[in-house]
């Protein structure tokens, strides 16, 4: 029996269905490269009709992809938790405070001996002013006279007692009784009041300067002898500086001692010493250290020059 011979049909059809076999384009005319970035082409339109149906879509009637039912299971769960949160910090709160005195520190540290401070305050600790232009000090003077307000005689006698110097005014008794305190008047002062002189020296080029100490619950200045201030001049002769005046004296007070806490003393004001340099060097900037003494003080400390000690720069013209 003779093989069948294909014809000339079948061969053209069989070629034609190798070529698409091998031309996988043909099977396959949409690849999925084309189909991504004919999405990616959208306009402005387009993206703005999607955000808006993403915020409300009207058909589920979500809003930002949730119904009303997600909503609400989302917000009670985050007030549950919230809730939850301020109560357990309220809770804390009351345990802390509940375990503490308002009136004195739980726990202290050693903060002896006291830092100083001064008044009036000054840029940089420099007092640079001249005594025949009023503008120049008078900011001085008026921040003075602001400070001073408190230690008005008027004020002092309505308010504080007359106590006995050279002794401690002790006032023992539980932790939130009031305390009285001592009186501090102005007057003390005397040229530095501003009483007489509302230019506190600044206008005869004689300032003066205001310093205290820091306060410190329960400290007892001196350990029974008084704590007194004396200034020098640094990196240069004592000469620039001249004589300095010392108001009420040079000395703090030790019936000003000890401090109770602003709670229960609330009348405190705290003793001060006033300075007033009558032969400071003219036109030259004048270096000046003051410094408090006594028993138990430190006043060289490396890396605190305000413990025990201020430094400030007079430049009169």
């Amino acid at each position: 029996m003779e093989p069948k011979t294909a014809t000339r049909g079948e061969d053209v059809k069989y070629l034609h269905s190798a070529d698409n076999i091998s031309d996988g384009r043909q099977q396959h005319p949409e690849e999925p490269g084309e189909t991504n970035q004919e999405e990616q082409k959208k306009t402005w339109g387009e993206w703005i009709q999607d955000m808006k149906h993403f915020i409300w879509n009207p058909e589920k009637k979500e809003v930002l992809g949730r119904d009303k039912r997600s909503w609400a299971l989302i917000l009670l769960f985050y007030s549950v938790l919230y809730c939850f949160l301020a109560g357990m910090f309220a809770l804390c709160m009351y345990g802390l405070l509940a375990t503490i005195s308002p009136y004195v520190p739980t726990y202290r540290e050693r903060v002896f001996p006291p830092g100083l401070t001064i008044r009036p305050q000054a840029n940089a600790l420099y007092f640079a002013f001249n005594s025949s232009e009023r503008s120049t000090w008078s900011s001085y003077a008026e921040s003075l006279n602001t400070f001073l307000e408190d230690y008005n005689d008027e004020t002092q006698k309505e308010k504080n007692l007359v106590c006995t110097p050279g002794k401690y005014f002790l006032q023992p008794g539980e932790d939130h009784e009031e305390r009285k305190a001592c009186q501090f008047s102005r007057s003390l002062l005397r040229n530095c009041s501003g009483i007489e002189d509302p230019s506190f020296g600044f206008a005869q080029g004689k300032p003066c300067i205001l310093i205290k100490m820091n306060r410190i619950l329960g400290y007892q200045a001196g350990s029974g002898i008084p704590i007194y201030v004396t200034c020098e001049v640094l990196k240069a002769d004592m000469s620039y500086l001249g004589p300095i005046s010392f108001y009420p004296s040079d000395k703090f007070d030790l019936m000003y001692y000890p401090y109770y806490g602003k709670l229960t003393h609330v009348n405190y004001t705290s003793p001060l010493i006033a300075m007033q340099f009558t032969g400071v060097k003219r036109n030259e900037d004048v270096n000046v250290q003051c410094k408090i003494n006594g028993k138990d003080i430190i006043s060289d400390h490396e890396k605190d020059r305000f413990l025990g000690r201020v430094a400030f720069t007079l430049h009169i013209a």
